[in-house]
């Protein structure tokens, strides 16, 4: 099987050390600007509220804000790498999924900044533990980086690991199951309504239980 999981929120909490990642950029660029912890504050607040989900918005290509065109925007992504950790022991699921003969991609949105993605998949250790590596959002569309996994892998199950279910609806197709990981900072945009429309969909609270789901789909597909 090929099983691909998203990023953040779902193989490492990049959510609750924004502010502080947000504090030590300030530290760095503007070292005389006093209150730092404030306006790390009201900044995380911005992004936390920009990060929302946009429901029913077109979902195609993503320009870069002008915010992320900033050395400021770079630092904070950088420090916000490093401080990430990683979720349920990810690294070790990662590496049994392979054991295990499984296709395990990284496949997440994109950061607004040019190789960005794949730079915190290098300091986290993460880069190292999947066969592949897709990214979407700004050069290529969520379809279009679906549509990349069945040129390269052809029509084998495909099990989709992400925290934010709504990415789901519309997507994928009859060889597809859906793997909602439940993350309290996002979760409470998954309502009722997003997660009814998700066919063979499957949720857990700890990515362990991806084998679990594994086991299931390979006895509801007699594979």
């Amino acid at each position: 099987m090929i099983i691909g999981f998203d990023f953040d929120g779902t193989i490492v909490d990049s959510y609750s050390v924004i502010n502080e990642a947000f504090r030590r950029a300030l530290e760095k660029h503007f070292p005389w600007l006093p209150f730092k912890g404030f306006w790390a504050t009201i900044l995380t607040k911005l992004e936390l509220y920009f990060e929302r989900p946009k429901f029913g918005k077109h979902s195609g290509r993503i320009k870069q804000p002008m915010f992320f065109k900033t050395k400021f925007a770079r630092t904070w992504f950088e420090e916000r790498a490093k401080l990430s950790k990683p979720i349920d022991d990810s690294k070790e699921v990662l590496k049994k999924l392979r054991e295990e003969g499984h296709i395990v991609i990284s496949f997440s949105a994109e950061d607004f900044l040019d190789g960005m993605k794949e730079y915190r998949l290098k300091i986290g250790g993460f880069y190292e533990l999947f066969d592949d590596i897709i990214v979407f959002g700004r050069n290529i569309t969520l379809c279009e980086a679906f549509q990349l996994i069945r040129e390269r892998y052809g029509d084998e199950i495909f099990i989709w690991v992400d925290d934010k279910p709504w990415r789901f609806i519309g997507r994928g197709d009859e060889n597809t199951e859906y793997v909602w990981y439940y993350f309290p900072p996002t979760a409470k945009y998954a309502s009722e309504e997003v997660l009814n429309q998700i066919p063979h969909l499957h949720v857990i609270q700890d990515l362990w239980n991806i084998f679990d789901v594994v086991r299931r789909v390979k006895q509801k597909r007699g594979v």
